[in-house]
């Protein structure tokens, strides 16, 4: 069965694996239910301890076709861009936290290929936002932060308009649904999307 092309999709269903050392996902569409997994899309993989972020995307788990890849531009820099390219090592999209606005909560830019800002996210909750850093400077519940079960959502933006959102499914594991329906253009390429999407997670060691 051929693989299913992402850009023919609107909604997807994103689960992380529960891995020691390697950042692993699962990154499906959305089923009918609204709230699991459908056709699987692509495997995600992210080495820890890595100076550089570098995430791959592949067709399925035996990782031998290669859908896109995401890399850091500069190490150790709030500020850095990382490069989305596609299995021909194409520049397809750039992504950007935006430094300023998420000192209270974060931010993310979406580019296209050409460097042009085309979209953004925000966490939606200012309250939640500062919940969710305050516990990670809590002693012994740093430790199991991740498993509490503090909403974590996201509203997706092309200029002022909302177009969709990334809202976490709450669980013994993360899981992420990604609804850019309003997006009817598909403006933002849903490579990029998705790229995007694990990211927030495994770049801000969610």
């Amino acid at each position: 069965m051929p693989p299913v092309d992402p850009s023919q999709h609107d909604r997807f269903f994103l689960q992380q694996r529960i891995r020691p050392v390697i950042n692993q996902y699962e990154c499906s569409t959305l089923a009918a239910d609204g709230k699991s997994a459908g056709e699987a899309v692509c495997f995600v993989e992210q080495k820890r301890f890595k100076f550089k972020e570098d995430l791959r995307a592949f067709t399925d788990a035996s990782k031998r076709e290669e859908l896109f890849r995401i890399k850091a531009r500069q190490a150790f820099d709030p500020r850095a861009r990382y490069k989305v390219t596609d299995a021909s090592g194409a520049h397809i999209g750039e992504l950007g936290k935006a430094f300023g606005k998420s000192l209270l909560r974060s931010t993310w830019e979406i580019f296209d290929s050409g460097g042009s800002k085309i979209g953004w996210a925000q966490e939606r909750s200012v309250p939640v936002a500062l919940l969710r850093r305050a516990v990670g400077f809590i002693p012994y519940v740093e430790n199991v932060a991740d498993w509490l079960p503090i909403p974590y959502h996201f509203d997706w933006y092309r200029g002022d308009e909302p177009v969709g959102g990334l809202s976490r499914v709450l669980g013994l594991r993360d899981r992420y649904v990604l609804d850019l329906a309003g997006d009817s253009e598909r403006v933002i390429d849903r490579r990029v999307a998705l790229a995007l999407a694990v990211g927030m997670d495994a770049m801000q060691a969610r």
